[in-house]
């Protein structure tokens, strides 16, 4: 992991959102729309969506934490070899390439190529 590259935060009111970090970063959002808000703080990625049903989605609408990797595929392969558990593999999605796994708490961490 080379870098944080994204906090996402779900909600059932983006609007709420995304005027509450615009006061507290001071900072237009650089994307804004219905379901989702993209603020850039240094290099990181705040992206506040809207929740979704989950039965909709292969993936959850869950709070996470991401990190850029700049080979997705090896990342994975490697933490498999110390133990680690993907709870997705790797797959393009529309933003992108991704996989997911979970800490010991359970909090969710994608990995993002």
């Amino acid at each position: 992991m080379n870098r944080v590259a994204e906090l996402a935060y779900f909600t059932d009111n983006v609007q709420a959102m995304t005027e509450f970090y615009r006061n507290l970063l001071d900072q237009e959002a650089t994307h804004v729309d219905e379901n989702m808000a993209i603020f850039m703080v240094g290099q990181i990625k705040l992206f506040i969506h809207k929740n979704y049903d989950a039965s909709e989605n292969e993936l959850p609408p869950e709070n996470h934490l991401a990190f850029g990797v700049a080979n997705l595929d090896e990342t994975c392969e490697s933490l498999k070899q110390k133990s680690l558990t993907l709870e997705e593999e790797p797959k393009e999605y529309y933003w992108g390439k991704s996989a997911y796994l979970r800490d010991p708490d359970g909090h969710l961490i994608e990995l993002a190529e």
